[in-house]
């Protein structure tokens, strides 16, 4: 991540004949500020606000693994390495924002209002996890690769018809934007000047095809140009810079000026998921070791120890807290009523009176109650 060139325009960036796709950084990896003129206008509180909810996203990535190997959670994507670009991103963003997550954005949920026992049910494949409150402005984690652009596209100009001033922003990784559903979705969001915020989170690997296997293009920022509409790239790494840049873009895009298309460069320390995936067969150790010197929040944490703003006594509290937090959730989790069979064809048919169905959960229903 090269930090020579300390200039950038934002206005120009924010252009939908912007061909400048070099990646914007205000962090480095030593902690310093080295692109001033791009900084937020953020108090003291908000970044440590900002550096504990990394460090609570670490932690609840640490403690999901453990629950998954313990057989408590079920399916499980690993942040580690992403904290950055997922919550620089969502802390940018308003309540009335809808936020239509990929399957690892799952911190950005809870943040967005998700409670965390209710992300559990989510893993574990129970209903109860997808059955979110009226006033949480979002949709579970889509597992179709790149489904969710096309998602976030139609609530987008949902929400321009309605004259809302709110965005949808979704995500995806450096494989879907090579999906089918990724082109029509920022084509079409772009062809009516939807109010989205599209994500690329390029942490270098689909599963075990590398970034440079998925496409010729030199930055995946720049296939905006395409839809005619503004491309940017931003270190992930760097929680300043994703906040920033996220501001500017959702402000750009309530003003009537449609999408905007977000590449940032981040890295999966762990596996692509916990079901069976082993990153060491594709990728080696020092590619790892220099990834994690680039480390969110080592940067961070850096940054505010120079500035007064914390300690390690300071992180220890989060820590422990976030423990706390994850314990109660899972038990919560575990209080869950059972799923049963029946349930599961009430909710797949609309209409139960359906003859072959309404015998099946009739039948089902009877076993059930013996």
């Amino acid at each position: 991540m090269a930090t020579k060139k300390t200039t950038f325009d934002i206005d120009a960036l924010l252009s939908p004949t912007n061909t400048d796709f070099r990646m914007v950084q205000i962090m480095d990896e030593e902690g310093k500020i080295v692109n001033p003129d791009l900084m937020p206008d953020v108090t003291d509180e908000e970044l440590v606000q900002f550096m504990s909810d990394m460090v609570w996203s670490r932690i609840l990535h640490e403690r999901s693994t453990a629950l998954n190997r313990q057989g408590r959670l079920g399916f499980y994507a690993p942040t580690a390495g992403q904290e950055a670009s997922q919550l620089g991103s969502i802390a940018a963003i308003e309540k009335e924002d809808v936020l239509l997550p990929g399957y690892r954005d799952v911190p950005q949920l809870i943040k967005h209002g998700l409670p965390l026992s209710q992300a559990f049910l989510w893993s574990r494949g129970h209903a109860g996890g997808s059955d979110f409150a009226e006033d949480l402005k979002a949709l579970p984690p889509q597992i179709i690769i790149g489904a969710q652009y096309i998602q976030a596209a139609g609530v987008a100009l949902g929400l321009k018809k309605r004259g809302k001033q709110n965005v949808a922003i979704t995500y995806t990784g450096d494989g879907g934007s090579s999906q089918g559903d990724f082109y029509e979705g920022i084509n079409f969001a772009g062809s009516y000047k939807a109010p989205a915020l599209f994500f690329i989170q390029n942490n270098g690997w689909a599963i075990s095809t590398p970034r440079h296997v998925q496409t010729a293009a030199q930055t995946l920022a720049q296939k905006a140009v395409a839809a005619g509409i503004p491309g940017i790239q931003v270190d992930g790494m760097d929680f300043l810079a994703v906040y920033a840049i996220t501001k500017k873009a959702r402000e750009y895009a309530i003003a009537g000026n449609g999408p905007v298309l977000i590449e940032t460069i981040c890295y999966r320390f762990g596996p692509h998921t916990l079901s069976g995936d082993d990153p060491t067969r594709y990728r080696d150790n020092a590619e790892l070791e220099g990834w994690q010197a680039k480390d969110p929040l080592i940067r961070m944490r850096k940054y505010l120890t120079e500035k007064g703003l914390w300690s390690e006594d300071k992180e220890n509290e989060v820590i422990e807290a976030a423990k706390e937090e994850i314990k109660v959730a899972i038990q919560d989790a575990d209080k869950a009523p059972k799923q049963k069979v029946s349930s599961f064809l009430k909710n797949m048919y609309e209409d139960n009176s359906f003859v072959t169905a309404k015998e099946q959960i009739e039948t089902f229903e009877a076993k059930e109650n013996k």
